[in-house]
């Protein structure tokens, strides 16, 4: 029933979406460069994907972890990206494609070795990773590996309907957070 919902929210969110996300494609585009991001993610199983986002940070700034950059490597526009979970939106594409739900665990990046470790202990890997969930309408992110996979687990054990529409109204009316940055 999940992936039934993820289908249609994702591929209804694309089509009404599509002039927001061109609008701040050209925007991003216009000062700052390339307007999508893409880095290489654990999902399901633990297989590798690759998670759209829209560029928030500058050009040079190296892929890790968001809590290990420093805050001066977020561009103007990002600021505001971030702040409105709008640099989310390419992971529609990423939810139509089966890669991720959008109600999960955010997915990592291969070499955060803890946090895999602790999810892995936690069963976190069994399901598609989300672009929202408990962990952050909680602000808890990747800076803490050992609540994030707790929280996780215990979002994929308890996991409803109910509780999938509220993780992700939750986060539209800007109860969710993004990784921190230093």
């Amino acid at each position: 029933m999940i992936r039934t919902l993820d289908l249609i929210f994702s591929f209804l969110g694309l089509v009404f979406l599509l002039p927001v996300m061109a609008i701040i494609s050209i925007l991003i585009m216009a000062f700052d460069g390339p307007a999508i991001f893409s880095q290489k993610r654990l999902g399901r199983n633990k297989r590798v994907f690759t998670l759209y986002k829209f560029r928030t940070m500058k050009l040079n700034t190296e892929s890790k972890a968001s809590h290990l950059v420093a805050s001066s490597s977020i561009t103007g526009i990002g600021k505001f990206l971030r702040k409105t979970k709008l640099d989310e939106l390419p992971q529609l594409f990423n939810v139509l494609t089966g890669e991720m739900s959008l109600v999960g665990p955010r997915p990592n990046l291969e070499s955060q070795k803890e946090l895999i470790n602790e999810r892995d202990v936690k069963n976190v890997f069994n399901v598609r990773p989300g672009i929202t969930g408990l962990a952050q309408i909680n602000h808890i992110d990747m800076s803490n590996p050992k609540k994030l996979a707790t929280t996780d687990s215990e979002m994929i054990a308890n996991l409803t309907i109910r509780s999938y529409f509220y993780y992700i109204l939750k986060t539209i009316t800007g109860g969710g957070a993004g990784d921190a940055v230093k």
